[in-house]
């Protein structure tokens, strides 16, 4: 990604309802090119959704926990198809060190968070579940940063952007 790549992708975070001409009156760059590069963006797999942000607490989920399973050898697949079940699970991902997976879990309340967890540990495939509730927010989920970290320094394909 360069530098205009970024600043698409900036654009579409601060105004989330934008078309390709005010993407283009905010970049400086033709329509075209806007319409090609996110087209390249998406085609690669970096612009993966235009879904709306969701607030989960002012949506009725207030608590949320991260939650660590240890599961029983060879049992990836089931453990797969519980937590998919489930909806209060947001994301799962299997990871390396003394946990299996780490998911992310909301709940509307703390009863909610217990019966889910409840739920999980009554899998025959989940050996021990380890649960940290948030108690607030200190870095908003993001991923400009990152990208414009990566970029600086390369140089945009198109001439007349800013």
């Amino acid at each position: 990604m360069d530098q205009l790549d970024i600043a698409l992708v900036e654009a579409m975070r601060e105004h989330p309802r934008v078309g390709d001409l005010e993407l283009s009156r905010i970049t400086q760059v033709a329509r075209a090119t806007v319409q090609s590069r996110l087209a390249k963006l998406e085609r690669a797999g970096v612009i993966t959704g235009y879904g709306p942000d969701i607030d989960l607490v002012a949506a009725g989920h207030p608590v949320l926990a991260f939650v660590t399973l240890e599961i029983a050898q060879g049992s990836l697949d089931a453990v797969t198809d519980e937590l998919d079940s489930l909806p209060n699970v947001l994301e799962a991902y299997v990871t390396s060190g003394t946990a299996d997976v780490v998911c992310k879990i909301a709940a509307t309340s703390h009863e909610d968070l217990q019966a889910t967890l409840l739920h999980i540990s009554r899998s025959g495939s989940v050996v021990r579940s380890t649960s940290v509730i948030v108690l607030s927010e200190l870095v908003r989920p993001r991923v400009l940063p990152m990208l414009k970290k990566g970029a600086e320094g390369s140089t945009s394909r198109a001439p007349a952007y800013r």
